[in-house]
């Protein structure tokens, strides 16, 4: 992978709501990951790659002064029916901002029943319930992202 595509994946990452992105082409593999705050985005894993002769190539370290960034902590799996997101995106609680919430803590809901939306590249996916039971918490903010397999709601 050339420097120009390289910077190109970085810019197209700093100025999207992508915090990661990971890319794995035949001359290797790119991993992508944005800081928090004022950071700049950081190439965590550089790519293996031959070098242009009289080029060698080396992984990337990070400058001495530079923060880590930290995974998030994952709150613990509660114990019980869960209802998992079945995608990589942004949860939603309601179809519109401000709007009344598919399901609420307490609510009785059946399988197959909306329960939020989650957001995943400008598309709007309808997330149904796979189970039935009654809503017990809501492990999710409203708008924040969400990772594939990520429990979305308790269910009792």
């Amino acid at each position: 992978m050339d420097l120009r595509k390289l910077k190109t994946l970085v810019d197209l990452v700093s100025e999207s709501n992508i915090s990661e992105l990971e890319i794995t082409e035949a001359e290797g593999k790119v991993r992508i990951v944005k800081g928090g705050g004022s950071l700049a985005p950081m190439l965590v894993a550089a790519p293996a790659m031959s070098a242009a002769p009289g080029v060698t190539a080396a992984p990337f370290t990070p400058p001495a002064g530079a923060a880590a960034v930290a995974a998030p902590a994952q709150a613990p799996v509660p114990e019980g029916k869960v209802i998992k997101s079945p995608m990589v995106g942004t949860f939603y609680r309601s179809a519109t901002p401000g709007g009344t919430p598919f399901v609420d803590v307490g609510d009785e809901i059946k399988e197959g029943q909306p329960v939020c939306i989650i957001e995943a590249m400008k598309i709007m996916n309808e997330i149904e319930a796979d189970v039935s039971g009654r809503v017990a918490r809501v492990l999710v903010d409203n708008g924040q992202a969400v990772e594939f397999g990520q429990p979305l709601f308790a269910i009792e």
